[in-house]
């Protein structure tokens, strides 16, 4: 039976990743930061089929002991600070979180198994402000916010650690990913709950910035099928994971209530992009991931269209179950 260590167990993509591994019939591991309240709504249903180690990519002993004893024949570091926005508030523990913690990470694995295979959550955030379109594995980055810079450092120090110390260390560069177990705080969960508290009388109106903003938005189960693929490759590389299409916010949200029956949804909807605008914007973002589906065969196997259903569908169920 091999062995797993999942960094950011608790969110989306962790959460997805953990059953894929489970169904591929792997011993699940999860690092989880010690905290006052305990958060692990999205593996509630698997708890019992893993096992929680506590750790913090900010204690370099914490992850040398994790590694130790779960002893993985692979890791998959997912955590991160991982919200664009915050990390403007928060920029210097961003740095520490989404960039110094790949080190610390990567020195555990080095220190204690440098055989054990690495896969890094790389982002498309790192190519910010584009010099191609659409982007691939070669595309100049130029990161426009304290989260792709970060990414951007941890990137590299994963090459870095690849190519100084012989280590299987990968790196995915994921495009937007969502799903039913997206944060509230990112548009496309914040659309989707919304529309559905719209649709059951809870609230009218909903307030987003940009809706002409462009995103290569896929949904994350896909995705995490992909870092497996990289991770069983004879040899470490890194790849783009996209759809190759976008769609505007607006799309998004036309989709979204047309799902519950809603054509008009203009009168529900107020764009305010004086209040959620950046100090530097990413204008747009379309992956190619041609490299990942020779060399791998994957391929996305949901549409926008599912994607957006699935997510609404599922926040009405979520806010029908509060009533209960």
């Amino acid at each position: 039976m091999r062995r797993a260590l999942i960094t950011g167990i608790t969110g989306q993509d962790g959460s997805y990743l953990a059953e894929f591994l489970l169904k591929k019939g792997y011993d699940v591991y999860g690092l989880t930061r010690r905290t006052s309240t305990v958060n692990n709504e999205r593996i509630r249903h698997i708890e019992e089929k893993i096992t929680l180690i506590q750790g913090d990519l900010l204690d370099q002993s914490s992850l040398a002991a994790a590694v130790h004893q779960a002893d993985p024949d692979e890791v998959y570091n997912l955590a991160a600070q991982s919200f664009v926005k915050t990390s403007w508030n928060q920029p210097v523990l961003t740095g520490e979180f989404t960039a110094i913690g790949v080190t610390r990470m990567l020195e555990a694995i080095r220190t204690v198994n440098p055989k054990i295979k690495f896969y890094q959550a790389s982002s498309s955030e790192m190519f910010g402000k584009v010099t191609e379109t659409p982007q691939k594995e070669t595309t100049r980055f130029h990161p426009r916010s304290p989260y792709g810079v970060a990414k951007v450092y941890g990137h590299y120090i994963t090459l870095n650690y690849r190519e100084s110390y012989d280590m299987f260390a990968c790196s995915g560069i994921l495009f937007n990913h969502e799903s039913p177990r997206r944060g509230l705080e990112f548009v496309t969960r914040k659309i989707s709950h919304a529309v559905a508290r719209i649709s059951l009388g809870k609230q009218d109106k909903l307030e987003l910035g940009n809706l002409e903003a462009k995103r290569d938005w896929g949904f994350a189960g896909d995705y995490v099928e992909a870092m497996w693929l990289m991770l069983q490759e004879d040899a470490p590389d890194d790849y783009v994971i996209a759809t190759g299409k976008t769609h505007s916010v607006r799309e998004f949200l036309e989709l979204a209530f047309n799902t519950v029956g809603i054509s008009d949804w203009k009168k529900h909807v107020e764009s305010n992009k004086a209040e959620h605008i950046r100090p530097a914007e990413v204008d747009y973002l379309i992956g190619d991931a041609s490299k990942a589906k020779k060399v791998l065969g994957w391929q996305p196997k949901t549409s926008f269209q599912e994607l957006v259903e699935m997510m609404v569908r599922a926040d009405i169920e979520m806010e029908k179950q509060n009533n209960s």
